[in-house]
């Protein structure tokens, strides 16, 4: 908990929007069920060395089956290749665990991970304007999505628990 609670309140990140909770109320908040099944995962190298966090959630309305997904690393883990295959083992999971015909992800306009989301097979779908608020000011987003019928088998994951 005390990586996730330092993680999400980081005010010096460029692209992540610190969230600003207590340990108390982050715990409460992954101890209640979600209606829109928002779900943090910690991503850690084999050594068990946590690098990063990864998330899924329902779009808008949980009776809507499209979800979303977003990670964010540490900065000097960066461009190793460890957000790429946290988001395929996440689109994996989905795709094998819930009845999405798409999921989608949304980006900062200068973030690298686009390169990540576009190796894997999001299609670039288009630029959202001025819809994320960071370090006191608005900021366009870039839209990415994977259908269903795109990701077609597990390139990681085999089966789910």
């Amino acid at each position: 908990m005390s990586f996730w609670h330092k993680w999400a309140n980081n005010v010096d990140s460029e692209y992540f929007l610190p969230s600003q909770r207590s340990k108390a109320e982050m715990e409460k908040a992954l101890s209640e069920p979600s209606p829109y099944e928002f779900k943090d995962f910690i991503i850690e190298k084999k050594d068990g060395t946590k690098i990063g966090l990864i998330t899924h959630f329902h779009v808008l309305h949980p009776m809507g089956k499209t979800l979303e997904i977003g990670a964010s690393l540490i900065p000097n883990e960066r461009r190793k290749g460890y957000g790429t295959e946290a988001t395929q083992i996440m689109i994996d999971y989905l795709f094998l665990s819930k009845e999405a015909p798409c999921i989608q992800a949304t980006t900062h306009i200068k973030n690298p991970s686009q390169r990540a989301l576009e190796k894997i097979g999001f299609r670039r779908e288009g630029i959202m304007r001025k819809r994320s608020f960071i370090r006191g000011e608005w900021t366009d987003i870039t839209l990415y999505s994977i259908l269903r019928e795109e990701w077609k088998e597990p390139k990681i994951l085999t089966k789910t628990a």
